[in-house]
């Protein structure tokens, strides 16, 4: 590779390295064409798998102020360089090395700091940014609609005071005397009919002469 490829491909490592949001190491021995393209389509669009060269890389780690892969830095070497969520790259690294034991993950940088095959595949246990954003989602949907029923709770309380204020209203109502019952109370002593006075009064007139003679009325 001549001097000026060298430079170019140095300065694209450091790049990457820079600007992608973390970088797994990984050695690929034994893995076919067919294989190393799988991997690449597992992973997806948001991560670069590049085979690199050892002596490029670690010149290129330097110049981008990257510690700890130096050592990792030996046999057939590729990387993937992660632009989206580091987690999902994680699992898809994981799982693929799962099935396919060709493929050694031997470290990375995740955010600048130096990361261990442990916490790659720990991480890989993590949930996704996805899953997450969709509960935290779920949790202020749920704030929202408890905040709505606090506020709503006085409203719905204080109508059905005012029904049962109202029911109330409604029930005692008939028990207060009304105009006409007023009007309606002089007939209870009402026993005796103008009628009945007058036929009592005829009965004594007829009953009082009825010891005398016509002579002596």
């Amino acid at each position: 590779m001549a001097r000026t490829d060298k430079v170019a491909a140095v300065a694209e490592l450091s790049e990457q390295f820079t600007q992608s949001n973390g970088a797994v190491l990984t050695e690929y021995r034994g893995l076919t064409v067919a294989q190393l393209k799988e991997l690449r389509r597992v992973l997806g669009d948001d991560v670069t798998y590049a085979v690199v060269k050892n002596t490029l890389t670690k010149i290129a780690v330097r110049d981008a102020g990257i510690e700890g892969l130096d050592s990792l830095l030996s046999g057939p070497s590729a990387i993937a360089f992660i632009a989206g969520d580091p987690v999902e790259a994680a699992k898809g690294l994981r799982d693929f090395a799962k099935a396919n034991q060709a493929l050694v993950i031997k470290g990375g940088v995740l955010d600048g700091r130096p990361v261990s095959p442990a916490e790659i595949s720990k991480m890989a246990d993590l949930e996704s940014r996805e899953v997450l954003l969709a509960k935290l989602a779920g949790a202020m949907q749920a704030s929202l609609q408890n905040a709505a029923s606090l506020f709503n709770a006085p409203l719905a309380q204080m109508a059905r005071v005012l029904g049962a204020l109202q029911s109330k209203n409604a029930d005692e109502a008939p028990a207060a005397e009304s105009p006409a019952d007023d009007a309606g109370s002089p007939e209870a002593p009402a026993t005796e009919s103008p009628a009945d006075d007058a036929g009592s009064t005829e009965a004594s007139v007829d009953q009082a002469p009825a010891d005398q003679t016509p002579a002596e009325a």
